[in-house]
Parts: structure tokens; C-alpha cells; sequence
């Protein structure tokens, strides 16, 4: 809806609804532009306030101001001159790898470089288009058109493992523990820096102020979701350590922004600031190693490792483990290889 908000046309007579919003009610009053800004995906304030100073924010049918507060039970809608976008996912016969199948779930180990859900700028050749084209009639949940199945997602360029729903019971059953932060999820990590001890990262996560693709770490509850990651050194490589991560929530890039927060961006990550050289030599062999590092992993060099959860049906735990990618072993084992060269020198 981003791109819409960024090109409504005030002559337009006729209005269409595209989203709408019943509001909590525990909400506590909140502007409405601060609001629309944690429930529309990518969408600026700047971008909220324009739609609102043009009618295209309704407030229980009426239009608002930005400086409106919500209120619980808040009817708000979010209309604009042309109908929405077809949400209808259309099949594709994409490959997928199961790790896990049965009546009511779907364990799918992800390759880095495959979108999750089709959404801006990847309409086609997503998961979701494959499980549509490989399973039949897969739930979603409220307010999740578009996303058949899906519980929770990962990163298109982070490999490994996503649970997914094959009927509306198991969703509701697996939906919660999500909620309930029951489901046992652990990432492998490679970031930037000597990282010595174990530790835990807290903060309220949500859109950075300067860029908006990107998550920031805020100490403010209005500026986004509590997040807390837990890590766990698993090898020191001089400039770089491998961690274990344990998400307590799932927020979006949590862990990506949670490492940079404390200064130890994921290697490789662009978008957090891990595709440069941030720890080393000067000399231009170690500045060559490091980008050819880089070649062989070109993307966050983050995979989820394990996942486990009480089964809908069989009421038992289950656990599964995938094991790392080439790219992401290819580079381990280069930067093994360079911090034992250099311990032994």
C-alpha cells in the first residue's frame, strides 16, 4: 500500500476501501498517524499525514486529522481512487525442499534468495506461490490475505527453516504459540567483531527515522514492539564470531538490527551496514580475503537453524534442524582457516 500512499490523486471522485481497522479495545489514545504507521507495512508518516490531509483516512466513516488520537473500537479505513490490487495468489511450481509433512503442517527449509509472500515488487516466484501450486485450499489468518498458511516468515535472503499451516486449526494452534512466544527458534549467525561473552539485546524495534527498509532499536514504547534476542558465542575467529540467537519475540529484522544495535552488524549484510570491512588490517591481502568472503556469501549470513513445537494433532513437541548452506559454510570455513593461519603466526 506504500506506493499507493505516495500517489493519490485529490481529483478523484470515487473512493475505494483498502484496508480497515478495528481498533483494540485496550488501545490507548495515540495519534492516528503514529498509528497507521506501526499497521501499514513500509508506509512513512509523511506519506500517512498526505492521506490524511486529503480524505483518504476515515475515522468511524468520517475524514480525520493527523493530530486525531484512536480511540478503542475506532472504526479506521484507508480509501483510495482506485480498487485494490488483486490479492489472489496465483500457483507457480516452484521447487521445495520439506523437511517435515503431515495432515496439518509443513516444514519447509528456505533458500536464501526466495521471497516468503508475494508483496511490493515481488508479485510472482514466491514460497507462498509454490505452496499454492504444490497444496490445495492452505488458511490464512485475519488481515493476512495474500499469505495462505503462513504463521511467521523470514527474510528473503536468510536461509532455513518456516513452519507452515495446512488447515484453519492447526493455524489457530500455532498462531498462539507464536503469540506466547512458545515456539523454540534458534538462528546461526556470523557477525562482525570479537564478541567474548554471551548476552541478551532488548529494545522497542520499529522503522528508522532516515531510512525506512530499515528497523532501528528505540528506547521509546511509542516508536516500536519490544524485541529481545538472546545469543550465544559458539566460535571466535578473531575478526568475526559465530553465534546462536534465540528469539524471545519475532519481530521483523530483529536480529539483523538487534546485532548492529550493539555494534556487531551480521557480515554481509548490506542493508545494516555488514558488507563493508568493520574490524581488521589494513594490509590488501586481508582486504582481498575478506571480499572474496563477501563473493562467496553474498547476503546476511543468517540461518534458521532449529525450530520446535507442540504439534496440533499428536500434542508432542517436535524438533527439526537444517543444516547450514554451502555459501554459508564455504565462508566459516575461509574465515577459520585465516584466523588459524594468523594464530599461528
Amino acid at each position: 500500500m506504500i506506493e499507493d500512499l505516495a500517489n493519490i490523486d485529490q481529483d478523484e471522485q470515487d473512493l475505494f476501501e483498502h484496508l480497515r481497522i478495528v481498533v483494540d479495545k485496550g488501545q490507548s489514545l495515540l495519534r492516528i498517524d503514529k498509528f497507521l504507521m506501526h499497521r501499514i507495512e513500509n508506509a512513512s508518516r509523511s506519506r500517512i499525514q498526505n492521506a490524511i490531509d486529503l480524505g483518504n483516512v476515515l475515522v468511524n466513516d468520517k475524514p480525520c486529522k493527523p493530530s486525531y488520537k484512536v480511540k478503542p473500537q475506532d472504526v479506521i479505513s484507508v480509501v483510495l481512487p482506485h480498487p485494490p490490487r488483486d490479492t489472489e495468489v496465483y500457483p507457480e511450481n516452484i521447487p521445495l525442499d520439506i523437511v517435515y509433512e503431515d495432515d496439518d503442517v509443513l516444514v519447509v527449509n528456505k533458500p536464501a534468495g526466495l521471497v516468503v509472500h508475494p508483496g511490493y515488487n515481488n508479485y510472482t516466484g514466491t514460497l507462498v506461490n509454490g505452496l499454492v501450486y504444490h497444496f490445495q485450499q492452505l488458511p490464512t489468518l485475519p488481515g493476512n490475505d495474500g499469505r495462505p498458511g503462513l504463521v511467521h516468515r523470514i527474510d528473503k535472503d536468510t536461509s532455513g527453516l518456516l513452519l507452515i499451516s495446512k488447515n484453519e486449526r492447526s493455524m489457530t494452534w500455532l498462531a498462539k504459540q507464536f503469540f506466547d512466544h512458545t515456539i523454540a527458534r534458534k538462528y546461526i549467525a556470523l557477525v562482525w567483531g570479537d564478541l567474548e561473552t554471551d548476552g541478551t539485546v532488548t529494545g522497542y524495534i520499529g522503522r528508522s527515522i532516515g531510512d525506512r527498509r530499515v528497523m532501528s532499536i528505540y528506547d521509546d514504547p511509542e516508536k516500536g514492539k519490544w524485541s529481545v534476542t538472546h545469543y550465544r558465542v559458539l566460535e571466535r575467529m578473531n575478526y568475526v564470531t559465530l553465534i546462536e540467537c534465540q528469539l524471545e519475540t519475532g519481530r521483523t529484522h530483529q536480529i539483523r538490527a538487534h546485532m548492529k544495535h550493539i555494534g556487531h552488524p551480521l557480515f554481509s549484510d548490506m542493508m545494516y551496514g555488514g558488507d563493508k570491512i568493520l574490524k581488521g588490517t589494513v594490509f590488501s591481502k586481508y582486504k582481498q580475503f575478506v571480499e572474496n568472503c563477501f563473493e562467496i556469501l553474498p547476503r546476511q549470513a543468517l540461518h534458521a537453524q532449529s525450530l520446535g513445537f507442540l504439534h496440533p494433532t499428536l500434542k508432542k513437541q517436535l524438533y527439526f534442524e537444517a543444516p547450514l548452506p554451502q555459501d554459508f559454510k564455504m565462508a566459516l570455513d575461509k574465515w577459520r582457516g585465516y584466523s588459524d593461519v594468523r594464530y599461528e603466526t
